[in-house]
């Protein structure tokens, strides 16, 4: 969703993120062995997400909030859906902007500027760390995530592989939905998407042509 404003995507087909193993910057275990790095690289991809700016598929999500309900479950961490004027964000994996303790996963707190740093600690003197969910780790809001399919009258699945559980799995829980599209130039063969319309454009193009159409045919 993010790539068009510049922001690389999660998973290259080499296992790396930015060139660095996954397993040493998005996971507890990585932050164990050098929280340094890891503060380092998030600071890095901080600074980049703090300088993109919302694409054409962020504001067409937004203007969609005119005629629909909207409610945007994401897996992306950065904040270009809220910059764009989207009002209902659910973050799975969390969110680059904000910082949370680390001995007190319920302490968070927006970053002011794009670092965290060494020695940067909460009210209760823990250590901040980024407010991502890495592996291995619970995902926090995966129950509301599947409350908002099981209610949805219309499912749009835009840019992903469905390769990464439990997000994955939230396409099982749209029974009841009367529509379900999915955009992606690479549509993933998958079981699960056996009653998808699949709309094979980038997320910009995609989602600007399904609009047009859902608001015709409302």
């Amino acid at each position: 969703m993010s790539a068009e404003s510049g922001i690389p995507t999660f998973r290259g087909s080499d296992g790396l993120w930015e060139n660095h193993r996954i397993e040493d910057v998005a996971s507890p275990d990585g932050w164990n062995r050098d929280p340094l790095l890891v503060l380092d690289f998030y600071n890095i991809r901080r600074k980049q997400i703090r300088e993109a700016q919302p694409n054409a598929g962020h504001k067409t999500l937004a203007v969609l909030q005119n005629f629909f309900d909207v409610q945007i479950i994401t897996q992306n961490i950065d904040d270009l859906h809220e910059r764009a004027g989207s009002k209902n964000v659910l973050h799975l994996h969390g969110e680059i902007v904000k910082s949370r303790s680390t001995d007190y996963p319920e302490l968070i707190y927006d970053i002011d500027g794009w670092e965290i740093k060494w020695g940067d600690h909460c009210e209760k003197d823990s250590q901040l760390r980024p407010h991502i969910v890495w592996f291995g780790e619970e995902v926090p809001m995966i129950e509301s995530a599947i409350e908002i399919i099981r209610k949805t009258d219309i499912l749009v699945v835009v840019g992903t592989s469905l390769q990464v559980y439990p997000a994955a799995g939230l396409v099982k829980y749209a029974d009841l939905a009367k529509e379900k599209y999915i955009i992606d130039p690479n549509t993933p063969e998958l079981r699960d998407l056996r009653d998808f319309i699949a709309v094979k454009e980038g997320a910009s193009s995609g989602l600007e042509k399904l609009m047009q159409s859902l608001v015709n045919n409302r």
